[in-house]
């Protein structure tokens, strides 16, 4: 597979995993994702997922999709991955609802539909 496949493909990985969130938490409140496990932590995972196949694209891709948070993506997947201790699911709450939301925008932007 050439470079430009593998970033598509990545990216196809962070958008089908950020869909998977919105989908999640579509009418779920902050005290509701609070006392559901088992969202939590599918949260958790499909952040986790975005931040690894960000961390996949390629240096070029990143540098030419500078309206991406590739650094921001890459550091919450490496503490989610890294120090689950220590998550801050209020804030975990906010990138999901908040950020997630308009990284699947850039995304759709700069993927064919399917």
């Amino acid at each position: 597979m050439l470079p430009e496949e593998r970033d598509a493909a990545h990216l196809w990985d962070m958008l089908s995993a950020a869909r998977e969130v919105r989908t999640m938490l579509q009418g779920v409140s902050l005290e509701q994702f609070q006392s559901a496990l088992i969202v939590m932590r599918a949260t958790e995972r499909c952040i986790e997922i975005i931040g690894e196949a960000a961390r996949r694209v390629s240096k070029a891709t990143q540098q030419l999709q500078t309206e991406i948070p590739w650094s921001d993506l890459i550091g919450q997947r490496n503490i989610l991955a890294h120090e689950y201790g220590q998550i801050d699911h209020e804030l975990l709450y906010k990138t999901a609802t908040e950020d997630v939301p308009q990284l699947i925008a850039l995304l759709e932007q700069r993927l064919p539909d399917k």
